[in-house]
């Protein structure tokens, strides 16, 4: 049950160079969209001083949970169920919250709600680290993220590339501030934003 991507196996530890320094002082994150459970798994391992909270719909727990159970790591927690539209999220307080290639799988109203729950959830200070293929102005950074958000919306008409100034806007709107764009490879980004402490 337990399911494999290429992809994860890429970027993972590009991202983990990423996220480390920030995620340095954290206690307890978050993951929303836990996909496979790769991320998960490789992220608890090789940050020993947090705990790692997975979750996701309830269709993707047995691949999360195999990953957790096979890896047998005392900071990494079993599944939570998850969808981001939720009130009241299962984790109703955090250090961090780290998502990977999720807003563009869901619609904007969800991207949204991403933004306005990780604004309840997170303690002020705290992080909000998002992995994905964004647009620039409006414009793709690559022809291969054109054919990919082609693909998205032809599957389905809500989904599809966001745009990284309407992700600050949004950031902005619910207490976040940008640290910084990081480019990462294979034409994707990690946008890492901090709660401002007034909000």
């Amino acid at each position: 049950m337990r399911q494999f991507s290429e992809a994860c196996e890429r970027n993972k530890g590009p991202i983990l160079d990423v996220i480390k320094p920030y995620l340095q002082h954290s206690n307890e994150v978050l993951e929303v969209g836990s996909g496979t459970g790769q991320h998960a798994a490789y992220f608890a391992g090789a940050m020993p001083h947090l705990t790692w909270h997975t979750s996701d719909l309830r269709a993707n727990h047995p691949s999360i949970m195999a990953w957790v159970e096979s890896s047998e790591l005392p900071n990494l927690r079993k599944p939570r169920t998850l969808d981001v539209s939720q009130a009241v999220w299962p984790v109703n307080q955090a250090d961090a919250i780290f998502t990977a290639n999720t807003c563009h799988i869901m619609s904007w109203e969800r991207v949204l709600d991403l933004f306005q729950g990780a604004n309840r959830v997170l303690k002020p200070g705290g992080h909000l680290l998002i992995y994905g293929p964004f647009n620039v102005n409006g414009q793709y950074t690559s022809e291969s993220n054109k054919a990919f958000d082609a693909s998205l919306k032809e599957r389905d008409p809500e989904s599809g590339l966001r745009d990284y100034d309407d992700m600050n806007r949004v950031a902005r709107h619910n207490g976040f501030s940008l640290i910084q764009r990081h480019d990462m490879p294979a034409n994707n980004m990690l946008l890492a934003y901090q709660k401002n402490s007034a909000f």
